[in-house]
């Protein structure tokens, strides 16, 4: 007797195929290799041009790759029919565009099946490939084309964003130089608590051209909207901001901040080590023994580096790295200082008082 929560067997829902428009006619398992023979469930025998019946004249095998079943790649031999119209000589096939599309040998299942894998759970494309059964690139052109439609092309995608970031970032090394892209993510949910940051975009190319014209291609409610801008210190993105959103606050994210402290600390320590040594730091020298220490938050020390630190500095001829240290060391999580965007000649100064915005290291 069949429960009512359960409903007979059926392959075609088990496999995801009847929302293909697909059903099952025959199965070979292999090893390595799951065929499910399968054919189109639509009949498409009226001519696309003048209406009439077709005549059917045989089936051709169009083999499109499945999502695995049973941790085995899977295959899908469908059997498309052949029609031709006897009045004005039309020769057509049944239309198979709901389980894949044109010349596209991933099921729309299967692309689906790869995106997520990719995205949300974090596999790289080629062990999708290898349980796909299938090229590497024709994975990566399915993900690529799936994250245009869902991710890129979704309007919805830049609703609420009043915080962003930009920085470049190095993606290939080569002998023949560096290629650089600049990254655009949301930093709104970090400055309100909500949640990480969020990727909006990259763009290749690193200036304030790539910059102006990312934020030229948004919608005006989109740069209207936007409140603060976190960069480093390349003054391309500040004036590309300041032309194209001028009501945002342009400010210096925090993780550049520390780098610009620490790298005037080590300025420092250098300079104090050739005045008072002559040399470049070696093994057995005072501020070179503890040039790590001194990157090292306050809080972060333990007993043994403090005493360190303290009997460095307890030499008067040391006393210039001290203070340095008391303001880098003493901030664990330094804010961005807000700084006006550069003006015309012919406009007036405007003195901008806005809090300081809190954004991630």
């Amino acid at each position: 007797m069949f429960n009512a929560t359960f409903s007979s067997p059926a392959l075609d829902a088990f496999c995801g195929l009847d929302g293909l428009g697909l059903t099952v006619t025959g199965q070979r398992i292999e090893p390595g290799t799951a065929v499910l023979e399968c054919r189109v469930l639509e009949d498409d025998q009226w001519c696309h041009r003048c209406g009439q019946a077709g005549v059917p004249r045989g089936t051709v095998t169009r083999t499109i790759v499945h999502t695995p079943l049973g941790w085995r790649p899977t295959l899908l031999p469908v059997g498309v029919r052949r029609y031709r119209c006897v009045d004005c000589c039309t020769i057509w096939r049944q239309d198979t565009s709901k389980t894949a599309a044109a010349r596209e040998k991933l099921s729309r299942a299967a692309i689906y099946w790869a995106f997520k894998s990719v995205v949300i759970d974090r596999m790289s494309t080629s062990r999708v490939a290898e349980n796909l059964g299938t090229a590497w690139h024709t994975v990566n052109d399915a993900v690529l084309d799936a994250g245009s439609e869902l991710l890129i092309n979704d309007p919805a995608r830049l609703h609420g964003v009043r915080v962003i970031g930009v920085d470049e970032h190095v993606w290939s090394h080569t002998s023949g130089g560096s290629k650089y892209v600049t990254v655009i993510i949301d930093l709104t949910p970090i400055r309100d608590g909500t949640g990480p940051s969020r990727l909006l975009d990259m763009v290749p190319g690193r200036s304030k051209k790539v910059f102006k014209t990312w934020l030229q291609e948004q919608k005006p409610v989109f740069r209207d909207r936007i409140e603060t801008v976190a960069m480093d210190g390349f003054t391309g993105f500040k004036t590309a901001a300041a032309k194209e959103i001028p009501q945002a606050v342009a400010v210096m994210d925090p993780f550049h901040v520390v780098a610009l402290a620490g790298d005037a600390l080590d300025q420092c320590r250098q300079r104090i080590q050739q005045v008072t040594r002559g040399h470049r730091g070696r093994s057995g020298d005072p501020l070179y023994g503890i040039r790590r220490t001194l990157r090292t938050g306050a809080e972060l020390l333990t007993s043994r580096q403090c005493d360190r630190l303290n009997s460095v500095f307890a030499a008067d001829e040391h006393a210039t790295v001290t203070p340095p240290v008391a303001s880098s060391s003493g901030s664990s999580r330094p804010t961005a200082t807000p700084t006006a965007p550069p003006r015309s000649s012919n406009s007036p100064a405007r003195s901008r008082t806005s809090p300081a915005t809190s954004l991630p290291r």
